[in-house]
């Protein structure tokens, strides 16, 4: 365990609930890894407090915060600046004191693409459609229309959808019903809902009518292997598990924060998941992260 001093740079994550997050534990493991003199602590803060902790924090000289569930849109009305990234998302995940100020960013986009091309799969393949309207399709959906590809949105109520739809030129919207019917004419299938995480319904899709090519991707990473996953697995297609993207979108802030550009390996997938299931090795299991860099 590393000895903290007086000049040690504090950072955390800050949601309501928090208790969930491995974002600590990831962090942790790269500020033991580098020897640096810093922590990275959860930082429980209910809505209605958000814009004192904030203020607390940077007046604590804090380097700044991870920012999730219920916060990531509400925080941006604190920003001082917010980065194209975050604009195209409509969420802010990454905050970054400096000089008093707080510069915010969002990173999940960019995490989604690198999981997917540390297990293989170029985002500029072909088309996308998204499972799902919320804040991590609308990130999701716009990294991939920046790489130039097409995106569909198909969620249970087609009005968000819609909504989503309209706040990103280019994008699209197909039926619910449609969506296993519509995997021939698509690349990519991402599951941005909650549909498969563990103590929710299963996400129920035919993969039937999927072309070979076609790569599944999950957001979901607890549990790590999810029931899309396996049944894309048994079927021979490409499967990317959402705990990468976790790890991927972490780097910016840690550099941010700590000076240091962290690397995503295998010891650091390993650990972070070791809470949730053993990866698997080898050609029929999870595939192994490699460095993002």
């Amino acid at each position: 365990m590393a000895v903290l001093s007086g000049r040690t740079r504090l950072a955390g994550v800050m949601g309501w609930p928090v208790g969930h997050s491995r974002s600590p534990r990831l962090h942790g493991f790269w500020l033991e890894r580098y020897g640096i003199d810093g922590a990275y602590v959860p930082l429980p803060v209910r809505p209605e407090h958000l814009g004192t902790a904030l203020r607390g924090l940077l007046a604590a000289g804090f380097a700044g915060v991870n920012v999730t569930i219920p916060h990531k849109e509400s925080v941006a009305a604190f920003c001082d600046t917010i980065d194209a990234s975050a604009r195209r998302a409509g969420a802010v995940n990454t905050l970054v004191f400096a000089e008093g100020r707080i510069l915010g960013s969002n990173t999940d986009g960019a995490g989604f693409l690198a999981n997917l091309r540390a297990h293989g799969v170029d985002p500029a393949a072909g088309p996308a459609l998204i499972l799902g309207a919320g804040g991590g399709a609308r990130a999701v959906a716009a990294a991939l229309l920046d790489c130039g590809v097409g995106v569909r949105f198909a969620n249970h109520h087609r009005g968000r959808a819609e909504a989503l739809a309209a706040a990103l030129p280019g994008s699209g919207v197909l039926e619910w019903e449609a969506r296993a019917a519509a995997l021939a004419d698509h690349a990519l299938l991402v599951n941005a809902t909650p549909l498969g995480m563990s103590g929710q319904p299963p996400l129920e899709i035919d993969l039937s009518r999927a072309p070979a090519a076609l790569a599944v991707a999950d957001l979901v990473y607890a549990p790590l292997e999810t029931g899309l996953l396996a049944a894309a697995r048994a079927r021979g297609l490409r499967a990317v598990e959402g705990l990468g993207m976790l790890l991927h979108q972490a780097g910016d802030g840690f550099a941010a924060w700590f000076a240091t550009r962290p690397e995503v390996d295998e010891a650091l997938y390993r650990f972070v998941a070791a809470d949730l299931i053993a990866p698997r090795a080898g050609p029929a299991g999870v595939p192994r992260c490699r460095s993002s860099a």
